[in-house]
């Protein structure tokens, strides 16, 4: 049987610099039986190595990564680690982005130097990447002391070319962000990314002519339709940024130390972005000047930056300007993947719910915790994580269908073999639809991998696995084992289910590494080990959701003593109305009867606000606090007679009234005790 994912070639890929090697050896073909149904190794023989170069978002050292952030590291490794089995020479860089006025402001608020304070985060991101057991070949952090001496120079080129020029900047500047926006960017007066307040920001700066190039970058896009990903990521960067016009963009900021200084100008630092988003050259060896290394050229363009959906706009518009103003190619592919998200939302500190990957592993191991970010995450929507799911995963897939698995194969291969099975040729028809199975898993695995559905990929995997546990239940062993005469077909059905699960195991190699490893080792060619080794334990997830609370016990209610000494936030008090102004607003309870969010908008969701006996259609920007289903059924306080308007191209005929506090997390306003749709509130 040819199979097509690397043959009987299990591909082991951790980083170089790390603590094992990567090993990538290519087989020519060898049978593994010949007389037997399975299998042959396929030959995958090249001449020469085509190259891989694939790249993670740098981290942002403000903080230790969620799991949310490790999703987009673990997702890399996998696409870098299947490349490599199928025979590619994989780059896979990864690292930190260390500057920035946020950075400087936390620094000051623990105390310390911005240096020591990226130091110590820069490093505990480079211990939960390592912890996940990812491949990684280059680590780059931004205060390198080659990055810097790189900007620095791209800095100076595109002033020299005109592409740079200097101005002064008045408008809108979202601090967390790191982004100026104008007026009619912000969507409700906030940041269009984050969500977060803006203040209003004037400084001379340096911009850089995006114009220049916008109708290039849209020639280019329409031209390459596999340059962004997934498809509806495209449609919201033309239709929202390209087709209405780019403004010219703001490359350097003087508010703030905390940067790489422009070497002709150092008043001013580099603009993080423009910072940031050249690692992807200068950590493989470019130089601005002439010099790039050999690696460099044989590295770019890069085949694929893997990115989070927020930061898509400054990959897919202002990266691809500034390479094409550097006279370089193109990057390949921009994916943008969705988000991982906690049952009640985003995952945020302000709001209590952020799950860290080094928790997590704790609880459940490595390959586990790896397992359920890759599978549980669609291709193009956001996915959810919850300790409930994590559980519930872990017994149904990864201890039931595969742990188990492996289990009864080695000890019925023991039991009745003393450990080493032979293919005897005494074959079934339920056997050749075993070997089609492995066959074209093998073969779908290929082409959920050719679009990057890695989730897709490994469902395809313990489809395998069930259906090893399905040709257990028809062959039925152990009755096999009771009849002397049937000692030859047992052997071969043994021999079937230890190489279609070995199979599997290689197929899983790129997302659950040390998994494979394992399986591989115990089930050997033929030669099961003495005693199997329990992959996966089954866990109770009341005794699970008890030691989560034990880990973080809920807040005590406060005592009313204690609310009156709560912070308090004073607002610039407006101009006075009187009562006929006030009772000019109608006020009234509203059901929520169906929401979406608004497809051109990453902060807006659309309400079908039941009123009485009517429905009005109102869009509020709380997509980054409330997801459409959680929105479904609440009753909200509603201002029913704003004029109508649209927002992002949708009608919305009212408010939804919310509560802000200082750090700009909203809450609807919802009756403290149950009230009928189309209730005044007076």
């Amino acid at each position: 049987m040819q199979v097509t994912h690397g043959g009987f070639h299990c591909e082991v890929g951790t980083k170089r610099s790390g603590n094992a090697v990567k090993q990538n050896r290519l087989l020519e073909d060898e049978s593994l039986q010949g007389d037997g149904i399975f299998f042959k190794r396929r030959q995958t023989i090249m001449s020469e190595k085509p190259k891989y170069y694939i790249t993670t978002a740098i981290a942002y050292t403000s903080g230790k990564p969620h799991i949310g952030n490790t999703y987009e590291i673990v997702l890399a490794d996998a696409i870098a680690r299947y490349k490599r089995s199928q025979g590619y020479d994989v780059f896979f860089q990864t690292g930190t982005d260390e500057h920035g006025q946020k950075i400087e402001l936390k620094a000051e608020e623990a105390g310390i130097t911005p240096k020591e304070f990226v130091d110590k985060v820069s490093g505990e991101i480079k211990r939960i990447w390592d912890l996940m057991d990812t491949s990684y070949d280059k680590f780059i952090r931004t205060t390198d002391e080659d990055h810097e001496k790189q900007v620095k120079k791209i800095f100076k080129k595109l002033y020299d070319k005109g592409d740079i020029y200097k101005g002064h900047y008045e408008g809108m500047y979202c601090t967390p962000c790191e982004s100026f926006f104008t007026e009619s960017q912000l969507v409700d007066g906030k940041c269009p990314d984050c969500g977060r307040p803006v203040q209003p920001a004037k400084e001379e700066a340096y911009f850089f002519k995006m114009s220049k190039y916008a109708d290039r970058l849209i020639e280019h896009i329409n031209t390459h339709p596999e340059f962004i990903q997934p498809v509806s990521r495209k449609n919201e960067m033309m239709n929202n940024f390209l087709l209405p016009g780019l403004q010219d963009l703001c490359v350097s900021r003087t508010s703030f130390k905390w940067g790489i200084p422009v070497d002709f100008d150092p008043k001013h630092v580099v603009y993080v972005w423009l910072d940031a988003l050249t690692n992807y050259i200068t950590g493989i060896g470019y130089d601005a000047e002439g010099n790039s290394t050999e690696q460099f050229n044989k590295l770019w363009p890069a085949d694929l930056h893997l990115i989070g959906k927020d930061i898509i706009r400054f990959h897919t518009i202002y990266w691809p300007i500034f390479l094409m103003a550097l006279d370089l190619p193109l990057p390949k592919q921009v994916f943008g993947h969705p988000w991982l998200l906690q049952g009640d939302g985003k995952m945020s500190k302000s709001k209590g719910n952020v799950l860290y990957a080094d928790e997590l592993v704790d609880f459940f191991g490595v390959d586990a915790v790896r397992y359920f970010v890759l599978h549980e995450m669609p291709f193009e929507n956001d996915g959810v994580i919850s300790w409930e799911l994590m559980v519930e995963r872990l017994n149904s897939d990864l201890a039931n269908t595969l742990g188990n698995l492996v289990n009864r194969t080695i000890s019925m291969t023991n039991k009745y073999f003393g450990g080493t099975v032979t293919d005897t040729g005494v074959a079934e028809e339920v056997d050749a639809d075993l070997k089609a199975v492995v066959e074209n898993t093998a073969k779908a695995v290929d082409e959920k991998m050719k679009d990057l559905r890695v989730a897709d990929a490994i469902t395809e995997i313990f489809n395998l696995f069930k259906r090893c546990n399905k040709y257990i239940d028809e062959t039925t062993p152990w009755v096999l084992g009771k009849d002397e005469s049937k000692k030859d077909r047992l052997s071969t059905v043994l021999w079937n289910l230890i190489q279609s699960i070995s199979e599997g195991a290689r197929l899983l190699e790129p997302y659950m590494p040390s998994t494979s490893k394992k399986i591989l080792e115990q089930l050997g060619n033929g030669h099961v080990t003495e005693k199997p080794e329990i992959l996966f334990q089954r866990m109770d997830l009341e005794e699970v959701l008890k030691k989560v609370e034990e880990l973080h016990p809920k807040k005590e209610e406060k005592k009313e003593e204690e609310k009156k000494e709560e912070a308090v936030i004073d607002l610039e008090p407006k101009e006075e109305i009187t009562f006929e102004q006030f009772g000019a607003m109608q006020f009234q309870v509203g059901e929520i009867i169906a929401c979406e969010a608004v497809k051109k908008s990453k902060k807006l969701l659309c309400s079908q606000v039941k009123i009485g006996s009517q429905v009005k259609q109102i869009v509020s920007g709380i997509k980054a606090y409330y997801t459409p289903e959680e929105m479904v059924g609440k009753k909200v306080m509603v201002l029913v007679n704003l004029k109508p308007a649209k927002l992002a191209g949708v009608l919305s005929e009212g408010m939804l009234l919310c509560a802000e506090d200082a750090d700009g997390n909203l809450a609807l306003m919802t009756p403290e005790k149950e009230m009928p749709a189309g209730a005044e509130i007076c």
